[in-house]
């Protein structure tokens, strides 16, 4: 019993059967054509053939980046109706984010000239207002945050966060000279930017290895979840014994997680949970600054001299230009930095320096009024342009997701 035969493939520019000659055998009889009787089967190999039962370490790694280097689009997140409402408000989000840069980059400017005035004057007592505990936190949070919005190419974010992290590293350089920050901790701190701003680069331009950028990722959770504790720690030193176990427990436990997470010793959950303490860990660092500004004001009311009350009003400004798009795009962490930071950093030191008659009752009252204005208008913008009943609408998904 003769098999079955595959049923024939035409070629490309193969001649038709009709208008083929029909060719003579040896002895004269003719042979029937292509299309009488079909050819010998030819088995054309498929593009994506089953891979075998065995497998190799070849083929599993090209499954495996196959996998997960191709972004998921099967499932997609509903999207809100696209109304004039709402282009509207994102176009005008995005020009509020830009134009933050302005208040961010003149931010540290009048605290700059009035500890240089300081330092010229011999007045280094002065500059002991400052906690540069505090500036280590918000500059290492700036540091962390370029390396998260660099990851998502956000080139305004990044803008904003590379110029908080020069402009807060000059305030330590003038600290370090006024030797109101330990010379140790200095050259480490230093040591830590200059990486990091170096690698933030090549990896933007797309020049750093990713082997490189993971270990960089890695060093920023365990180094954030281990100075956060430790300045928290330190921050009240004055009340609570002087130790280091804060920092030594934290780093511990940051270094056995992020080991098993590269190990695949953790579920799905955990291990995207240990991702995201890196962005979570920059947010908390820098909303500690203005807690450490304001605990230092409440132990030193007589240093709220050597505070500028214009550095405070730009901060608030500054963080408050960020809320819209922070609201806008649903980024949680984003926004609760940017909240903190506006009510705590810049409206509340604002309020230490008028209980201790530093600024006057009208300054003080108008930036109060003026910050409760815009997250108003704020919230009233973003309801209209998802199409929402409430301001409340748009709090829940920010803070539940839809």
């Amino acid at each position: 019993m003769s098999s079955p035969s595959l049923p024939s493939v035409r070629l490309p520019l193969r001649p038709s059967p009709a208008a083929a000659t029909t060719p003579l055998s040896r002895r004269g009889a003719p042979v029937r054509s292509l299309a009488a009787s079909p050819a010998p089967a030819v088995a054309l190999k498929p593009l994506v053939s089953k891979a075998p039962a065995s497998g190799s370490y070849r083929s599993a790694l090209l499954l495996h980046r196959r996998r997960y280097a191709l972004p998921e689009t099967a499932v997609s997140e509903p999207t809100p109706k696209v109304t004039k409402e709402y282009q509207d408000w994102d176009s005008l989000t995005g020009k509020f984010a830009g134009s933050a840069n302005v208040p961010f980059l003149l931010l540290q400017l009048p605290q700059i000239i009035l500890n240089y005035r300081n330092l010229v004057d011999g007045n280094k007592t002065a500059l002991f207002a400052v906690p540069w505990l505090g500036m280590l936190t918000g500059l290492l949070g700036n540091l962390a945050l370029v390396s998260y919005f660099a990851k998502k190419r956000e080139t305004e974010a990044v803008i904003v966060q590379t110029l908080g992290v020069i402009s807060t590293y000059v305030v330590i350089v003038q600290l370090a000279m006024a030797e109101s920050m330990p010379f140790p901790q200095f050259v480490a701190t230093s040591a830590v930017v200059g990486a990091g701003l170096v690698l933030n680069l090549l990896n933007y331009i797309g020049w750093l290895p990713e082997t490189l950028w993971l270990l960089w990722e890695d060093f920023t959770t365990i180094g954030g979840l281990t100075v956060l504790p430790q300045v928290m720690w330190s921050t009240f030193v004055p009340v609570i014994p002087s130790s280091i176990l804060p920092g030594i427990i934290c780093g511990s436990l940051a270094v056995a997680a992020v080991a098993m997470a590269r190990m695949g010793k953790l579920s799905e959950g955990g291990t995207k949970f240990v991702g995201s303490l890196s962005g979570w860990t920059a947010t908390l660092l820098f909303m500690w600054m203005p807690v450490a500004q304001m605990w230092t004001n409440y132990l030193n009311p007589s240093n709220i001299e050597g505070l500028s009350a214009f550095s405070m009003l730009l901060s608030m400004i500054g963080n408050a230009l960020m809320i819209p798009r922070s609201v806008f795009i649903r980024d949680l962490m984003w926004f609760t930095g940017s909240i903190w930071a506006c009510a705590l950093q810049g409206w509340g030191n604002l309020a230490c320096m008028y209980c201790c008659n530093s600024i006057s009752r009208e300054f003080f009252f108008a930036t109060t009024f003026g910050l409760l204005l815009w997250l108003g208008f704020t919230f009233g913008r973003d309801t209209d342009a998802y199409g929402h009943s409430s301001p409340m609408d748009s709090l829940k998904e920010l803070i539940f997701g839809k």
